[in-house]
């Protein structure tokens, strides 16, 4: 995928399945982690009254949080990585497209640097708006 070594585990880590309790796994060399994130929505008492949209940017910095490292951060090849998991289908149809592999390929030079939160959401927002999903969304 971007050239980090990892299981097919490691890999499916990170997806969420939709259709029943949503689980986000963290794999660290530390601990084995699995907090659905449903539940760690559940707990932050201030998204009891939340608009979707802040309920979509908390699910969010939750996926992120809980595949980052100690530090906060993420190296480019797991960012990579989560985002082809987590963003598969606005990823869809955009593997030909230079914008698409101008972005991927800048997560694949220098594989070891990290990226932090701010930087991951930037990736998220340009693969959203460039998403033929996006634009089917948008069309209705």
């Amino acid at each position: 995928m971007c050239g980090c070594s990892s299981s097919t585990t490691e890999a499916t880590s990170y997806s969420l399945d939709h259709s029943n309790d949503v689980s986000s796994t963290k794999v660290s060399k530390k601990t084995l982690k699995r907090i659905p994130i449903s539940k760690q929505l559940a707990s932050i008492k201030g998204l009891g009254k939340s608009s979707d949209l802040e309920k979509a940017m908390a699910t969010a910095a939750l996926v992120y949080d809980n595949a980052a490292d100690a530090e906060g951060k993420l190296s480019k090849c797991e960012a990579k990585k989560l985002l082809l998991i987590q963003f598969m289908h606005f990823i869809k149809g955009q593997e030909t497209k230079p914008k698409y592999q101008e972005m991927m390929s800048a997560l694949d030079e220098n594989k070891n640097d990290k990226i932090d939160f701010e930087d991951f959401m930037v990736h998220v927002v340009s693969l959203t708006l460039m998403s033929d999903l996006r634009q089917e969304i948008q069309n209705g």
